[in-house]
């Protein structure tokens, strides 16, 4: 009797592991590990990109999801914290992917009610890749957040690092894909 309740239990964990792992985020503008496009790099502080953001998509978000959350993170900034790129919360749950340039800072390409948060450039939306000239390419994370609430709280005037705490608190499971950028 023992073996068997262990053995169910061992059973239940690898379906649950399993599951969790069906999770993906992809873009049809990179493949994981490879550069992005200059199309999708910053302009401004000696970038001359043109600040889109890409096209993502996700599927197999656990159920119960009841909203996602979107974060674009650079570890490697020479900042001692990193450096956010873009921070989108309150995405609907039915939503499955972003179009080429919802990042735009006026969001009309995302989904009814979608908020984006500042970047680290100190403004919302969309802010692409510009490592510093000479730096080995950076890694850009860019995670979305299976959530379970339907909807974040977040005060007017609140950090990425805030809204990173929020989301991470409601967050079910997580889809990653990084690509690399270097000027």
């Amino acid at each position: 009797m023992r073996m068997t309740l262990l053995s169910l239990a061992a059973l239940a964990l690898l379906g649950t592991a399993a599951a969790a792992g069906t999770f993906q985020l992809t873009s049809p503008a990179f493949k994981a590990g490879a550069m992005l496009a200059d199309e999708q790099a910053f302009n401004g502080f000696g970038c001359s990109g043109k600040n889109m953001s890409p096209a993502l998509h996700w599927h197999g978000a656990p159920a119960g999801a009841k909203s996602f959350a979107l974060t674009v993170y650079d570890p490697d900034a020479p900042t001692g914290s990193g450096w956010w790129h873009w921070v989108v919360y309150n995405l609907p749950a039915g939503t499955t992917d972003l179009a080429a340039g919802a990042g735009a800072a006026a969001g009309k390409l995302l989904p009814a009610g979608t908020m984006q948060g500042p970047t680290d450039f100190g403004t919302p939306g969309y802010g692409g890749p510009c490592p510093p000239a000479g730096d080995k390419p950076h890694r850009y994370q860019f995670t979305v957040f299976a959530l379970k609430t339907d909807k974040l709280d977040i005060p007017a005037g609140s950090t990425a690092a805030y809204i990173g705490f929020m989301i991470h608190h409601n967050a079910m499971a997580s889809a990653k894909v990084t690509a690399l950028y270097g000027r």
